[in-house]
């Protein structure tokens, strides 16, 4: 079948008022939803030199007849990726609000910065059942995706606002993000290392400052690079505090999902090493949820953790010496694991259309400390459950718990029990080190 001409296509060129057109069409069966206007309204502008299409840089162009251009060919590839996208709306990453200023927000070089631009609208406008208004000149896209169709909002205690988007498209747009800065940084580096030249009649075909010097349909970003354990055994305390760390973590890809840029450095908060540089989402992913400080919901998410996903990320959590050494998780995790498996069979179910199935919440909650495991208790319980609520199902002591963990860890991931240990670390400090509490769920930006 013969392809379509576009209307306004020059030499493989569309405008960009036609490109949006082309835009909405090829991706009106996403699963993420996209507006129109993706490269004539804010944040998109075509006088940098490009745009973004989900997480693909597009060159924009301006043609001999002094309007900007895109290649028609990027724009189909753009909207192919999109499309390749998996949502679900179930699955959800917070982004915000957080107590105190955005620490990504030093970022400047990335225009994009999707967090700081969704947090400044919505607390300008009150809310996501404003923020859905369409008013007019306001930002409605960010790398043409329609972020307001899929903002959910959840109020705690009646008054805590919180927002979330799927985890796809968060991923989606951190890897717009990065692609953006990896853009930017290769003009800007043409720019410097390019001869002195009179400056481009404004009747030729030549973009604008800071914007590509062809019309390549390549992209000039950097390919990120496996993480290869270059920290291992490093403290996060002394690496946080070097300059140039955030910059090294962005050039790794996520250690975990092996496909999304690394925004943030990973480390233990009980022992203080340093794991690995995860994406926003593996990080967010993998963070307890606390309910309090030795309280925590156990959600379905832990059934990658545990499930789907297992490998990866108890191998990831045993990057971490003291964690190896002890053949256990962090606290925290070993609580989720023992209410997600180990007392999986004495949750409460209840008839459902297809069998029954697990009635509430699970909640695991824990006294004393891993420091002193004679005095600690898990205590795993469900809430909201028809036979009762805030039924306790079990009291495990922590040594118990730990046996069990790593009889299972021998079962399920033998390769990853079999590097832990005692005996085979010879890398940990001779005094443990004390707990690092982090349990407000707030860190979630880089460093």
């Amino acid at each position: 079948m013969s392809e379509r001409v576009m209307p306004g296509r020059t030499d493989g060129l569309l405008t960009v008022r036609n490109a949006d057109a082309l835009w909405v069409e090829l991706t009106a069966n996403s699963a993420v939803p996209t507006t129109s206007g993706a490269l004539t309204r804010s944040p998109a502008q075509a006088r940098l030199g490009y745009v973004l299409l989900g997480s693909h840089v597009v060159a924009t162009v301006l043609t001999s007849a002094g309007q900007w251009s895109v290649p028609e060919t990027e724009v189909r590839r753009a909207a192919a990726e999109l499309n390749a996208v998996r949502m679900d709306r179930h699955d959800l990453v917070r982004i915000g609000p957080f107590r105190g200023a955005p620490r990504q927000e030093r970022n400047v070089e990335t225009p994009l910065r999707w967090r700081q631009r969704i947090t400044r609208e919505l607390q300008e406008l009150g809310g996501s059942e404003r923020a859905a208004r369409p008013d007019v000149g306001r930002p409605c896209h960010l790398a043409g995706v329609d972020w307001r169709q899929i903002l959910v909002e959840q109020t705690r205690d009646g008054s805590q606002r919180t927002w979330w988007l799927p985890r796809a498209v968060v991923r989606l747009l951190d890897a717009a993000e990065h692609a953006e800065t990896q853009w930017l940084h290769a003009a800007r580096t043409r720019q410097a290392s390019a001869p002195v030249t009179e400056p481009p009649s404004p009747t030729r075909q030549a973009p604008v400052t800071d914007g590509p010097q062809t019309t390549n349909s390549k992209s000039p970003t950097t390919a990120l690079r496996p993480y290869n354990a270059e920290l291992k055994g490093q403290l996060y305390s002394v690496l946080s505090k070097k300059p140039s760390t955030s910059r090294r973590v962005a050039e790794w890809a996520c250690a975990v999902c092996h496909t999304a840029p690394a925004t943030v450095l990973d480390h233990c908060h009980e022992h203080g090493y340093v794991r690995a540089p995860l994406c926003q989402s593996c990080n967010t992913q993998e963070r307890p949820d606390h309910l309090y400080d030795n309280d925590i919901r156990v959600a379905n998410r832990y059934r990658r953790l545990f499930d789907t996903d297992t490998e990866n990320w108890l191998r990831h959590w045993h990057r971490c010496p003291g964690c190896r050494a002890r053949t256990t998780l962090p606290l925290p995790h070993l609580a989720a694991w023992t209410a997600h498996i180990a007392c999986q069979s004495l949750r409460p179910t209840h008839r459902a259309p297809g069998g029954r199935k697990p009635c509430g919440v699970l909640r695991a909650s824990w006294t004393g400390s891993q420091q002193a495991p004679r005095s600690c208790l898990l205590t795993i319980a469900v809430d909201f459950c028809p036979s009762g609520e805030h039924r306790v199902l079990a009291q495990v002591p922590y040594r118990e718990a730990a046996e069990r963990f790593h009889l299972w860890l021998t079962e399920t991931a033998p390769a990853v029990a079999a590097a832990a240990g005692p005996d085979r670390l010879d890398d940990l400090p001779a005094q443990p080190r004390p707990v690092i509490a982090d349990t407000s769920g707030e860190g979630l930006a880089l460093f």
